[in-house]
């Protein structure tokens, strides 16, 4: 296998592994007002991503700084063209990531009311902007001859993107409430499941068209496959969740989401960045760096790889049983930091 493809493969999973593992945090975020009924469930509720979100963000940051050395063309022409939506989705991570922080530090109900409003818009606009990010990825954007973006915002937002951004804001919510389902007892669950069994029909209607117009329009055949596995995930967990299954719903709707990467890299593959014009098209071939830098990355990759996904490993299973309302008792911050779901 050349290197290039391998890097494809490798960007490919991290996007993965950064959706399913993030995925579920924004899912909470969203859906905060809408589980929690006081102050207590709501920290129940982010209790159960407080060890992790940071963590999981990490693959964010790798996803992108190995874009930037193995394919410096494609990054450049992503965000350049890019810029502004993706200006406005790392704001929102940092309010969110801050609200996070900071909401506990002050027993004041109106300060973790605007803090709390910085999680779900934070959870809310990255979850949206990142399937209409997807989406014209796979749709393609116009790009001159030395693949510099020539479009401007308004036309990143055509009815494919947005509809990408629908299938990817349901997809967390789901995610996420399976999850909080797995991490909670009491009447959080409930609420949750609730969520679950709503946000699953929605989602196979608009996910299942988005997929399908992404496979028929853009797609090799194969991709017909990993959309339909994801399809079938999806509504698994849905049915999971409501018999309260949660274990299994979680497992399903993670596999939903390989799936759906599975189909959108499968869809760009040999391309990273296509244009409106195949001509000016960002290839694994034109977009790539020399082959000693990717050998030189690929050996980087061999040797921390496995330490990363061990650490990670670690942190879920140190805290990976329920939270219930005794947990969280005390002062106002949340329990995230603390040894309560460690006991």
């Amino acid at each position: 296998m050349e290197l290039t493809t391998l890097w494809f493969l490798i960007i490919a999973l991290l996007w993965t592994g950064y959706f399913v593992l993030e995925g579920f945090d924004f899912g909470v975020g969203m859906l905060l007002p809408v589980v929690s009924r006081d102050e207590t469930d709501r920290r129940v509720a982010l209790g159960t991503i407080g060890p992790v979100w940071d963590g999981n963000e990490v693959w964010l940051l790798v996803a992108g700084g190995a874009t930037f050395a193995a394919f410096p063309e494609w990054y450049a022409s992503l965000f350049s063209g890019f810029y502004l939506a993706l200006l406005v989705l790392l704001v929102a991570l940092i309010l969110r990531g801050t609200a996070l922080e900071y909401r506990g530090k002050i027993d004041d109900a109106r300060w973790r009311r605007r803090w709390d409003l910085a999680i779900v818009g934070g959870s809310f606009v990255p979850a949206l902007l990142w399937g209409v990010a997807f989406a014209d990825i796979v749709r393609g954007v116009p790009l001159d001859a030395n693949h510099e973006f020539v479009g401007t915002f308004w036309s990143l937002l055509n009815p494919f993107a947005l509809l990408g951004g629908v299938t990817t804001v349901l997809l967390f919510a789901l995610h996420g409430a399976v999850f909080l389902a797995l991490k909670t007892t009491g009447e959080v669950r409930t609420r949750v499941i609730r969520v679950a069994t709503v946000a699953g029909p929605g989602l196979l209607v608009a996910g299942g068209g988005f997929l399908a117009w992404a496979v028929l329009a853009y797609g090799p055949l194969w991709t017909l496959i990993p959309a339909g596995v994801a399809a079938l995930g999806l509504a698994a967990g849905t049915l999971l969740a409501a018999r309260g299954r949660e274990g299994w719903a979680f497992l399903a709707t993670a596999c939903a989401i390989v799936a759906i990467v599975v189909t959108l890299f499968g869809t760009l593959f040999p391309d990273v960045l296509p244009a409106t014009d195949p001509a000016n098209s960002l290839t694994t071939t034109n977009a790539a760096s020399t082959p000693y830098t990717l050998t030189i990355m690929t050996w980087v990759a061999v040797a921390v790889t496995p330490v990363v996904l061990a650490y990670q490993a670690w942190t879920f299973w140190v805290f990976r049983r329920r939270l219930t309302r005794d947990d969280v008792g005390g002062d106002a911050g949340l329990p995230a930091r603390s040894g309560a779901h460690a006991r």
